[in-house]
């Protein structure tokens, strides 16, 4: 996640497009800002995926990034500035324009490829984990870190995060974990690994493909693909451990489960998940647990519609300004020591927690509307 001087242009050159065949190859571009999600690109983005979509001259989608990111997430510095500048709806219309952005992702008829050869994060994540492809590598670096910024996951990640393996996501949702291509192969994230040195054989291959079949697809991706183990140090190889602690209730059973295993197995991760949930935004991961055990039982524009309404309350500054500190402490001053208020789990009111969910009172206000699809994870 990353601000920048060059979010204000007209985006053309942030994503670039090439024709190869009957593949469409899309490429983010912003390197020295890690391809942070800015709004020219989500524009750019829509209008390509509902334009190829409705070409029968486009097949097959492949998605990368340049540089040594995928995309490190969406430009969140960028919006702080603009509802600072301006108007909280300002920043509510960029998150209006990304989560359709996922939601056709998600929805999307034709195959998508995402080629995720380094760092993924927040709104890379919605670019690629609700697409049918998503290949890692050795340099993938995965994580969802917002409740260190007094965010929470969006991007509909309570849909994808609350279906792995066991309370897994939790784990990773609230913690903002750092996987490696090993563990999002494992637990789900990522469909493939393939080794880097072999992303440019796969590109041209799959270029010369002429069908949309996911089985023709997903066959010439296998040739490239290996099974790799997990490091002994990988948190999955806890996950009875994640399964006992982030089962818990509440945040403070859940931080009070973990610290009683440190009392017979300091395992590294452990002491890594409660430093990072001592040094999280209190009311972010309240509102992050609640948001992914929801998303067990809903659809992913369902998540979609919820993370949009906790956006618009965040924006309006109803009960805390935890995303626009976090915003200056690690993005702006990069002091790295944001002054949360609420400052402490305790002191967070479980009825705020539920307005964060409710509709927003204000006039001018309207529910996310989505776009009508025709899949089956409407």
């Amino acid at each position: 996640m990353a601000s920048s001087d060059d979010s204000t242009n007209d985006g053309a050159d942030q994503v670039l497009t090439e024709e190869r065949g009957y593949t469409r190859l899309l490429t983010l571009n912003r390197p020295r800002q890690l391809n942070a999600l800015s709004f020219p690109m989500i524009m750019q983005l829509l209008n390509n995926l509902i334009a190829y979509e409705k070409d029968p001259e486009v097949k097959l989608l492949i998605l990368k990034g340049r540089g040594r990111a995928f995309c490190a997430g969406g430009d969140v510095a960028a919006i702080s500035r603009s509802v600072t500048e301006g108007h909280w709806t300002s920043g509510a219309q960029i998150f209006w324009n990304e989560f359709i952005l996922n939601y056709i992702i998600a929805t999307y008829s034709k195959p998508q490829v995402s080629i995720l050869n380094g760092i993924v994060m927040g709104g890379g994540a919605g670019l690629s984990i609700h697409g049918r492809f998503r290949v890692a590598t050795e340099k993938t670096v995965f994580a969802m870190p917002e409740t260190s910024l007094g965010l929470f996951p969006d991007i509909g990640a309570s849909y994808f995060l609350s279906r792995l393996p066991g309370f897994f996501g939790e784990y990773v949702g609230l913690t903002g974990a750092r996987l490696d291509g090993a563990e999002m192969l494992a637990c789900g994230l990522a469909t493939h690994f393939v080794p880097s040195m072999k992303l440019t054989l796969l590109e041209e291959t799959l270029a010369k493909v002429e069908t949309s079949d996911h089985f023709a697809i997903c066959a010439i991706i296998d040739q490239f693909s290996r099974r790799v183990p997990l490091k002994e140090s990988s948190a999955l190889n806890g996950l009875d451990v994640i399964n006992k602690c982030f089962s818990k209730e509440t945040v403070e059973e859940i931080l009070s489960a973990l610290e009683l295993e440190t009392v017979d197995a300091a395992n590294e991760w452990i002491v890594v998940a409660i430093r990072s949930l001592k040094k999280a935004s209190p009311i972010s991961l309240k509102i992050t647990l609640r948001a992914i055990r929801e998303g067990r039982v809903q659809r992913v524009g369902q998540c979609l519609m919820k993370d949009y309404r906790l956006c618009c309350h965040i924006l309006r500054k109803e009960a805390s300004n935890d995303f626009f500190e976090g915003c200056r402490a690690i993005l702006v001053d990069k002091d790295r020591n944001p002054k949360w208020d609420p400052c402490s789990l305790d002191l967070v009111d479980g009825k705020v927690v539920d307005r964060y969910f409710s509709e927003v009172d204000d006039a001018c206000w309207e529910d996310l509307k989505l776009p009508v699809r025709h899949a089956s994870k409407l």
